[in-house]
Order: structure tokens, then sequence, then C-alpha cells
């Protein structure tokens, strides 16, 4: 009998979970958990009991059960503090308190909302708010990336709102060219509001709607349509940004929006080619992201002082060294630091360019100092930036404070929570957690992340040396055998030109030391 809950269905005969329509990657003893917990939730279900049901009372250690535990709140988007779903009781055991439904198979799986009760993720203490892609009705396909980018700069304006909790573009935009009810996206994401609408662009004239919904309901709470030429498109973003947030608030403290109403640049030439660029970095390949980088060169031509530009060409050089795409390392990692510096110098108050200034500059210039005063900038600035705080927990991580780089990862991972690029979040705890010492945890997000991206090094490498250091000599051979296929050419000798500016080198010697252990060639 299959078992729903929020949106999810956990189905004993398949062994499958879902979650709405998707498939969910669990390994088989967390399942194993997860069923068990489920299955007996009206009752605390002790730790020898679940030893017993999953592992068919074998001696396993202590960390064994707690990694499943904490894989199963991973896969239900719960975590140890919320303990929204599964709860522990200190001395006793664990209790699924989640509210579930014993529903047929089939229905299960074709109505996996109506057999929902409750949200995925419990509303925030302030007003929250998601920006879907608007719909681009231009009737070019090729006028994608403008419409994707005025959608992202009246996100960019809301999160600047410091009263507004804003999901991360990221996360909205997982949605976009797919058909899914208003109210599994409120539940998906954790949001009271929803902001729609669609983008005409004909000549030199735009034209934007929107409507702000209650997911909840339905109900429309607002609508507006808006016309001006290209050369006041940014007045026309200001507009509708200070309609939806009227909307929401009565009061509107004027204060806030004249923080929002920030242009990025005066010349809309080089905002297209900008808005070019961030089209084909999202895309993520090597050729992508050179021809992102020369758009964003190509916009610096026409201004000098556009500071996103300047902050999205240095994330290209970072890209380059994170990947290992760097063909003459030393010219552009100095060429990624000078871009930085641009971007930090021309966006004093602008979080975005800051954050992605700070990031290049502690992990490509292996500068710290600086990287972290402008992303800990960005952060002050904009509260919801997601990307600022995922940076943050690096940081963190780099200064040799794990777990509190664990709590910024968590945080960008709730201002973002269906983020195509979620390994990013999961690969990051994974370092944190090694490094504090919770290896089996370190273990759980590293594989979590490579369900997500297989063949990402960074995952990859601190799988590896979780497991080495574990004493899980076998897993940890097998799973180096796969990172050498990705990257044949790293040794432990050249590794550090793939980390960032740990503050202390103990912690690199630690990490050297753990894939020696595993078999990585000096």
């Amino acid at each position: 009998m299959p078992f729903a809950f929020e949106h999810f269905v956990l189905d004993e005969g398949r062994r499958e979970l879902r979650r709405g329509g998707d498939l969910i990657a669990v390994e088989p003893k967390v399942f194993d958990f997860l069923l068990h917990l489920v299955a007996n939730r009206e009752r605390v279900v002790s730790k020898d009991d679940l030893i017993n049901a999953v592992w068919d009372g074998r001696v396993v250690s202590e960390s064994a059960l707690t990694t499943a535990v904490n894989a199963a709140r991973v896969v239900l988007g719960d975590s140890g503090e919320a303990q929204r779903l599964i709860k522990t009781l200190p001395r006793r055991g664990f209790r699924f308190v989640g509210e579930v439904q014993e529903v047929g198979a089939i229905a299960a799986l074709d109505r996996p909302l109506e057999a929902a009760a409750g949200a995925v993720l419990p509303l925030p203490d302030k007003p929250s708010i998601a920006v879907m892609p608007f719909a681009n009705l231009s009737g070019d396909p090729q006028q994608e990336y403008f419409a994707d980018g005025v959608v992202e700069d009246i996100t960019t304006s809301l999160s600047r709102i410091r009263w507004l909790f804003v999901i991360a573009r990221n996360s909205s935009f997982a949605y976009k060219g797919r058909d899914v009810d208003i109210k599994q996206i409120g539940r998906d994401l954790g949001v009271r509001y929803v902001l729609e609408g669609s983008i005409r662009k004909f000549g030199n004239r735009i034209r934007v709607t929107g409507q702000l919904i209650d997911p909840s309901s339905g109900i429309h709470l607002w609508a507006d349509r808006f016309d001006s030429s290209l050369e006041d498109l940014f007045e026309l973003q200001d507009q509708m940004t200070a309609s939806v947030v009227g909307a929401i608030a009565p009061q509107l403290e004027r204060a806030e929006m004249d923080r929002a109403s920030r242009k990025p640049t005066e010349r809309m030439d080089a905002y297209d080619l900008y808005l070019r660029g961030m089209a084909s970095l999202h895309k993520f390949t090597r050729e992508d992201t050179d021809t992102a980088l020369g758009l964003f060169r190509s916009a610096l031509e026409l201004d000098p002082e556009f500071a996103s530009a300047y902050a999205m060409a240095s994330l290209c050089y970072t890209r380059r060294k994170l990947q290992g795409w760097m063909a003459e390392r030393a010219q552009e990692v100095s060429e990624g630091e000078r871009l930085a510096r641009c971007a930090a110098k021309f966006g004093r108050d602008d979080a975005n360019a800051l954050a992605f200034a700070g990031f290049t500059l502690a992990y490509t210039a292996l500068d710290l100092e600086d990287g972290a005063a402008y992303v800990n900038q960005a952060v002050a600035l904009n509260a919801n930036h997601a990307p600022a705080h995922h940076f943050s927990g690096w940081i963190k991580v780099w200064q040799g404070e794990p777990e509190v780089a664990l709590q910024h990862f968590d945080h960008a991972m709730r201002l973002s929570p269906v983020d195509p690029f979620l390994y990013f979040n999961l690969h990051g705890a994974a370092h944190a957690l090694f490094f504090a010492g919770r290896l089996d945890e370190a273990i759980e997000r590293a594989l979590a992340a490579l369900r997500e991206q297989p063949d990402h090094n960074g995952a990859l490498r601190i799988a590896v040396a979780s497991m080495a250091r574990a004493g899980r000599t076998h897993e940890a051979a097998s799973m180096l055998a796969r990172l050498r296929s990705f990257d044949p050419t790293l040794r432990v000798s050249n590794l550090r030109n793939k980390l960032g500016a740990y503050r202390d080198r103990k912690q690199v010697v630690i990490y050297e030391d753990a894939l020696r252990e595993a078999g990585l060639p000096e």
C-alpha cells in the first residue's frame, strides 16, 4: 500500500519515492528506514527496532543509523533543525510526524497532490514570493533570453527589499516550459505569493503583463499591464516591482523601493549583450562559458562601469578553474581577479556584483580576506541572495568553521529549494561535514550531489576523501576510479590548483592525505 504525505508518495511495492510526478533516487537502506518509520508512524521507533528492520539485526555503527536519518531528511527537504517530518526523541528513538494517507497505487501516482496534506516547506515568517518565468509573446524564440533577463531583474529588485523573502531565480526557472499547477508551485517553493506574466517585444516597444497569485487559493490578488519603449525598460521594471510590493503590503516604505530601483547600466545595447551572456552562462558548458565571456566583454566595451558584467565575466574564469578548463593558468587567474575587483569597485552597493566578485577573489585568486569581505557585504545588502549565502558557506569552510558553513549552505537551499544546481550546495555541505569529522554524513551529501550531477569533479573528490577516512576502502577505490575517468590528470601534487583559499593549510594536508589513502597518485 503506497503512503502519501505532503506531495510525496512512498510506494513499498514499487520501492519508489515520488515527489509530484518526479521519481527521487533513494539509497536502499534509506528507503527501508523511511518506509519503516512511515509504516509505524503511530509510535516512537527505537534504534534497536530500526536496526532489526533495516539491517536485519546485524551489528552496525551508530554513524550508519545517523547517516540514514540525515539522508532520509535530505530527500524529503527536512533537516535536523526543522524536524518537520522526522522527529528525533532523545534516548528514545524516532517518529514520523507528517500526516499520512494510505491510497491506492494508481491514485497515488496519478493524483499525488490530492492525497497531500500540508506544505513541503514551512512558510517564512515574512511575506514570501516566487517570480516565475514570463511567457515570451514576441513570436520570436530568439527573444527568449530577453524575456528571461527581464524576469531575472524583477526578481533581483524584489529581493533587495529586506522584509520580503524571495525565491532564487534558479528554483523559479526550474518550472520553465512545464505545465505545473500553481498550488503545487506554492508547496514546492514554500511561498505565499507567486508572480506570473508575459513579455512582448515589438520593434522598440515592450509590453509586460503581470499577475500576483495566492497559490493556496488560486486567487489573483493583482494584475496590470505596463508599456514602454526599450529605453525606459528599467523604469518599467521599477513600476512593476512597486505595484507588486504595493499589493503585498499596504504601506510601502519609499526607502526600500529606492534601494530596489537601481539601474544596472544606462546603455540598453550593453544590457542586451549582458542578457545574452547570462543566457549562455546558464547552460554551463565550456563552449557556452566562452561565448558568455565574449558577450560580457562586449557589454563592458559599451559601458566600462557595468558592475554586473564585470562580475559575470569574472565568474567565467572561476568556472574555468573549477572545471579544469584553464589553458594559461597564471594569466587567466590574473584576469579573473582584475574583473572581480572592477565589479567590486563599480558595484559597491550591488549584492550580485559583490557576491560573485568576492567568490572569484577567494576561490580563483586565493584572496580570502577581500573575498570574505565582499561576500559578507553582499549578504548584508540582500538577505535573499542565494548565491551569496552559498559563497558564504565556502568562505566559512576555508576559514575553518565547517559547522557555520553548513548553516549557510542550508539557508541557500531554502532560498532555492528546487534549484537545478542544487548539487553545488550539496557538494559544499559535504566538504563542511568532511572537515567537521562527520564522515558518513559527508558521504551521503556527496552522493546526493552526484545523483544530481554524476560527473561533478568536486563532489567526486570529497566522496573519495570521506570514504577513505571513514575506512570504506573498497567504496573509496571504486569512486576514485570514477573520478579519474573524468579527471585523468588529477594528482595529489596538483590538487591545490582546484581548491580555494584555505586559511589553515593543515586542512589541505588532511584533504591530500585522504585522497592519498584512497590511492590517488602523487
